[in-house]
């Protein structure tokens, strides 16, 4: 199988952060005025190989489901920086479930694509809430190479150039 497929079959579209997906589930009840819980399927692949760095307020439950493993790079609110790879080699390190708590910088790369032969990395997530666009963020260069300068070599590649700030392209 290849993303082509895996797209097609799972009726993804680009995501704004990179990549592709599409809302699987929204819970019919709510909590506070929105939707308990939410989940999407979220594929990256050669063609859109990165989610920027992005944060968003609530709680993301992450489960690796096929091909290449994703590799994340989380920077927390205090400005720790931790970069797990999701993936099925567990004897590696690789993890199949990942919590990215609400607040967390987040962005996934598919870098591994060949050794696997395969060309896409695809996971699920579950927000609870559920998303909402209003709680999402996308990370500015300006935003970051302020709050956590001593990240920027390691995350430069990772800010979405669509918002990238013209002196640092």
């Amino acid at each position: 199988m290849n993303s082509a497929t895996v797209i097609a079959q799972l009726g993804l579209e680009p995501h704004l952060e990179g990549g592709y997906f599409r809302r699987s589930y929204t819970a019919p009840h709510a909590l506070n005025g929105r939707a308990a819980m939410s989940a999407i399927y979220y594929l990256l692949s050669t063609a859109s190989p990165r989610g920027h760095l992005h944060r968003n307020r609530s709680d993301i439950l992450h489960f690796w489901q096929g091909g290449s493993a994703l590799h994340y790079t989380l920077i927390s609110p205090t400005g720790e920086l931790s970069q797990p790879v999701m993936g099925p080699d567990i004897s590696k390190g690789e993890v199949l479930q990942m919590l990215v708590p609400g607040g967390y910088w987040k962005a996934s790369e598919l870098k591994d694509h060949h050794s696997a032969n395969c060309d896409y990395g695809l996971i699920s997530e579950a927000v609870c809430p559920g998303f909402d666009f209003a709680d999402h963020e996308l990370a500015s260069a300006a935003q970051i190479q302020r709050d956590y300068p001593e990240h920027w070599p390691a995350v430069a590649h990772l800010i979405s150039s669509a918002i990238r700030d013209d002196k640092n392209q």
